[in-house]
């Protein structure tokens, strides 16, 4: 007996369509490696249409008021409220995440956000008008870039969605959003709850693959290219948009370091770095995965880290008890099994190191030290469950290891001594920096990253700002 898939489709000038070409995708359901519905697979057509729509509705929503789009994000932020057990169940098939978590960690964030941006799009600053030259009066305006080309990540569906076309929106852009070909489904719901509220193209989402993406990015309708995903997808979109002078904002990978001094509480801090390193399975470019421990404590903290991970519980998204569910597709976890498999012979794998069961892709939490700066493992993001630990002797070694990579997103430092954390906060390149904490965001902070990591800011008034363009205005005072 065969079990009918769902079927998404494509979010087009306010309407559900499927591919121009009828083309399809199997969407897997990650905790059983089996299909559960199918996807448009998108083509150029589909493309061409989804930009035309945004680019009709463009000058109309750049034109409504500010307080016009708070009052519609309001609306929107009401409605995910509304729908949350909706979209949970749907993020929960996308990617096998634990539903109680997905309920507490990622609806709350989600609508704090949307209803951020709207009370942002009420908030533009600049200079004040004056006259800077005799005889002329200076006015300096914050304007829409116009119709915006997303393409948005597997490992938070839901909410790097909203990352995406709510400062858009808010700034008075139009948006053609990507989802991932393994989790479309929550962006596809949202799409139904904002084409309720939205005028028809305002918001716009298209199905399909990395080639779906590429026509999105090399298209010469988006005025604005934004991209959440790996270094090499990054440097693609940059290549892509540079023919035709794109503006691009690039939030890419991370290899967070955490630097835990001598004088932290051992099982405080293990405690809250084994959660901030396996939540969501390790999937997150901020994840705590790249420990630093000062020697006169490591060996401790190796023992009391190992024994939490043995403790951490993955599964099935309905049981209560796990932290994190599958990894999201066969790929990833063939590349994080492939990250263990080719361990130097002075690292030990401590805890975890292998597959959970025989159905969908479950890793077990994991632990290694013993580990060099050089190690692939230390300079490389794994993208799993998987936390590596390293010694070093002082601060100015443990800057030079916290540095010591291409990538610079998120990093904290764990001590009692304030002015150590603060010399560290100073020079540890990176966009983030948390000290005796690790992962918390918040909607008027930014989140935004160095180096390899890309460049733009989420969340924010500065993510806000980045959807929008700066023209000068000057006037003769006598007319």
């Amino acid at each position: 007996m065969t079990t009918e898939l769902r079927r998404l489709r494509n979010y087009i000038d306010g309407e559900f369509r499927d591919a121009a070409d009828g083309r399809t995708t199997e969407v897997i359901d990650p905790t059983t490696g089996d299909p559960y519905a199918t996807a448009p697979l998108s083509a150029q057509s589909d493309v061409d249409g989804a930009m035309a729509a945004a680019a009709a509705a463009f000058p109309a929503w750049r034109d409504t008021t500010p307080a016009e789009r708070q009052k519609a994000l309001l609306k929107i932020a009401d409605a995910v409220e509304e729908r949350a057990e909706e979209l949970i169940a749907a993020e929960v098939r996308n990617t096998g995440k634990p539903a109680g978590l997905t309920r507490s960690e990622e609806i709350p964030p989600m609508v704090d956000q949307i209803r951020f941006f709207a009370g942002a799009a009420r908030m533009l600053e600049g200079r004040s008008a004056g006259e800077y030259m005799e005889g002329l009066t200076s006015i300096v305006r914050r304007e829409p870039v116009g119709v915006c080309a997303q393409v948005a990540p597997w490992n938070y569906p839901m909410m790097m969605a909203v990352w995406k076309f709510a400062p858009a929106i808010a700034a008075g852009n139009t948006v053609v959003l990507k989802p991932s070909d393994t989790t479309p489904e929550s962006t596809v719901l949202l799409a139904e709850i904002l084409g309720g509220i939205l005028p028809k193209g305002v918001f716009n989402v298209v199905c399909g693959d990395r080639e779906t993406g590429r026509m999105m990015v090399e298209h010469r309708t988006p005025a604005m290219a934004s991209i959440t995903g790996s270094v090499r997808a990054g440097m693609q979109v940059a290549g892509s948009a540079a023919k035709d002078l794109k503006r691009v904002h690039l939030e890419l990978g991370g290899k967070a370091p955490v630097v835990v001094f001598e004088d932290v509480d051992i099982d405080k801090a293990v405690s809250a770095i084994a959660e901030a390193g396996y939540f969501n399975a390790g999937q997150d470019c901020t994840a705590a995965t790249r420990v630093l421990v000062h020697e006169s404590v490591h060996d401790e903290f190796v023992a009391a880290l190992a024994k939490t991970a043995a403790a951490t519980k993955t599964g099935q998204p309905d049981d209560e008890d796990v932290l994190y569910g599958p990894l999201n597709n066969a790929n990833q976890l063939a590349q994080v099994a492939g990250f263990i498999d080719r361990l130097p012979a002075h690292a030990k794998v401590e805890a975890g190191g292998h597959r959970v069961g025989d159905k969908g892709y479950f890793y077990a939490p994991t632990v290694v030290s013993g580990l060099r700066q050089d190690d692939e493992i230390i300079q490389n993001e794994v993208f799993g469950p998987v936390i590596t630990v390293q010694s070093f002797t002082d601060e100015a070694q443990a800057l030079e290891y916290a540095n010591g990579v291409d990538y610079a997103l998120a990093s904290s430092v764990w001590t009692r001594d304030h002015a150590r954390a603060m010399r560290m906060s100073r020079s540890m390149d990176f966009g983030c920096v948390w000290i005796n904490t690790h992962i918390p965001l918040v909607a008027e902070m930014p989140h935004g990253g160095f180096k390899k990591s890309g460049y733009g800011k989420d969340l924010s008034g500065y993510g806000f700002e980045d959807y929008t363009r700066i023209k000068h205005v000057m006037t003769s005072l006598e007319g």
